[in-house]
């Protein structure tokens, strides 16, 4: 671990991110790609549902039918949500037994520290890249089927045209959680524990 030039660690960025602990980046790492999915998924839904219930009003039979936007927009949270799950499930402690056989946490001299940062920063790359990722697509979802929506208030036969479209927007978070999992399969926490 890395020693620190000033009293509270805070002499530069350097300093700060150096000394801080690698669940604090895993964990981190967890937060931003769940919040930027959310992000990304209401910003899409407002995209989408402002331009249908004002397209709506010229031709309420699109109501329905253009509800596979907003649904679309949502599976970015979901996303988050299934990223955050995978992630969280690999944030575990160090622990050993001791004398009576009871699991204690290991003390922090005893770490082994290049592989916890390595899980630390591979956590954080994951869930950032998730969360950008979905960032993106939630917002292209959501300029697609507000586009849906009012081309489909002016022509019907658009709408499976622009929908597609949409399919192909979606699939940009798809391949930002799949990114993700392959970033984050060599992150795994050490845990020791003695037989």
């Amino acid at each position: 671990m890395a020693t620190c030039n000033s009293q509270y660690c805070n002499e530069g960025w350097s300093e700060v991110l150096s000394s801080m602990s690698p669940y604090g980046f895993a964990n981190f790492g967890v937060a931003f790609g769940l919040g930027f999915s959310v992000v990304g998924a209401a910003w899409g839904i407002w995209l989408t549902g402002s331009s249908l219930v004002g397209a709506a009003v010229k031709a309420p039979r699109i109501r329905s039918k253009n509800l596979i936007s907003v649904i679309f927009c949502e599976a970015t949270a979901i996303y988050g949500v299934i990223m955050a799950i995978i992630l969280t499930n690999k944030i575990k402690p160090p622990v050993f037994e001791n004398e009576n056989s009871q699991k204690q946490e290991l003390p922090a001299n005893g770490w082994d520290w290049n592989s916890f940062y390595y899980a630390g920063y591979g956590m954080f790359s994951a869930g950032l890249s998730v969360g950008l990722t979905n960032i993106a697509s939630g917002v292209s979802v959501g300029i697609a089927g507000s586009s849906c929506a009012i081309a489909d208030a002016q022509d019907a036969s658009l709408f499976v045209k622009i929908l597609i479209v949409e399919i192909f927007a979606s699939a940009l978070g798809i391949f930002g959680i799949i990114v993700g999992i392959i970033q984050s399969n060599a992150c795994t926490f050490p845990v020791f524990v003695s037989e």
